[in-house]
């Protein structure tokens, strides 16, 4: 199946993942993180221990059926291609600092453009930044920017991701072993098996389309180019769609329930930084996830580097908090950035620019 014969199979590509994203929201997760990268990685990292913040704990199978699905279709359609070595420590670092600008925002591309949706203008000035972000990365790649080049290496090399993924399915299904938040965030989920089977089909759906969102606005910007986009927007007009018609859609800032803050030059490069390294790496995090499944060694570093990022942002205080109306007074609690967070940002951006304008092809231009 050719999905890139006509941008009308991309949209309906799009469609389908909004449809699933609905369903997630409609069953049980939080309406405006039906399907978020960052969030859910922060959210398993939490079950496995590796963070003690107890209101953001839950093996999320969206991740796991993400994996495993670009994993199924990548064999069923002969695309399944096993390949590392290409700068796997730097990959590690680029994905922590994935994560830990998501953070700071609270929420990777995929949750902004649902965010979006819901007419949460915090969104839309954090798009700022993760255009600027992807604008920077593109003059690095036009600069001469590169990883390396990847190998071909033994096919089992790259079922190892999904075989971690199948391994914490497994000790959630049979075992107690892993955390659970009994309120909060990580409280609000759909039901296991809908999740799984969300997270396949998306994960399909995302392999066979490319989706990427730092993708789409890059190959805009290099080759106007507008493909990709076409797999966004259709995703966009789904959630836009089910966020009106079930009285989800609130346009303003401070928006109790959204899981948002208003502190905007912090949103702005909150994404400046996912922007950047997504495309340092050659895609945002759910493309990461989808590489992982198909076989890329370097994006399953890359993902273990997402998962060590979570850890970090909330074992040393460096994701934000979302606005929130107070139970006893009842008024609204503007969300915030931390010290920490604040800090920790700048070091990820000067970091992205280090690796940028370092890294070159042989023969290329300074």
């Amino acid at each position: 199946m050719n999905l890139f014969d006509s941008k009308k199979k991309l949209a309906l590509a799009g469609v389908l993942c909004g449809l699933v994203a609905v369903c997630l929201a409609i069953f049980g997760n939080p309406a405006n993180m039906a399907f978020c990268i960052a969030c859910f990685v922060r959210d398993t990292a939490g079950a496995l221990g590796l963070h003690q913040a107890e209101a953001v704990q839950y093996a999320r199978p969206e991740i796991i059926g993400l994996v495993l699905g670009a994993f199924i279709i990548s064999v069923a359609t002969k695309e399944y291609s096993s390949t590392a070595g290409s700068a796997p420590m730097i990959r590690f670092v680029l994905g922590m600092v994935l994560v830990i600008g998501s953070l700071v925002f609270l929420g990777c591309p995929l949750r902004m453009v649902i965010r979006m949706s819901a007419g949460d203008l915090n969104a839309w000035v954090a798009l700022i930044g993760f255009v600027l972000g992807v604008g920077t990365g593109v003059i690095a790649l036009k600069k001469g920017f590169s990883l390396g080049r990847a190998y071909v290496t033994h096919k089992t090399n790259g079922v190892v991701l999904p075989a971690l993924m199948i391994g914490i399915l497994l000790l959630a299904l049979f075992t107690s072993l892993l955390k659970a938040s009994e309120n909060g965030p990580g409280s609000m989920h759909a039901p296991l098996i809908m999740s799984l089977m969300g997270g396949l089909i998306f994960g399909a759906l995302a392999q066979k389309s490319r989706m990427c969102f730092a993708g789409a606005v890059r190959d805009v910007m290099l080759m106007r180019n507008f493909d990709l986009m076409a797999v966004i927007g259709g995703l966009f007009v789904v959630m836009l769609i089910f966020n009106i018609a079930s009285g989800r859609f609130v346009f303003g800032f401070n928006t109790p329930g959204i899981i948002a803050h208003s502190q905007h030059w912090w949103n702005i490069l909150g994404m400046y930084a996912v922007g950047f390294a997504a495309v340092l790496l050659g895609g945002c995090p759910l493309r990461q996830l989808i590489l992982a499944g198909q076989g890329s060694s370097d994006s399953a570093v890359t993902v273990l580097g997402m998962f060590a990022g979570a850890a970090v942002s909330h074992n040393f205080g460096l994701a934000s908090s979302g606005t929130a109306l107070n139970p006893e007074t009842q008024k609204v609690v503007a969300g915030a950035v931390t010290t920490n967070g604040k800090i920790a940002l700048i070091i990820c951006i000067i970091i992205c620019f280090v690796i940028a304008f370092t890294n070159k092809r042989e023969g290329a231009k300074s």
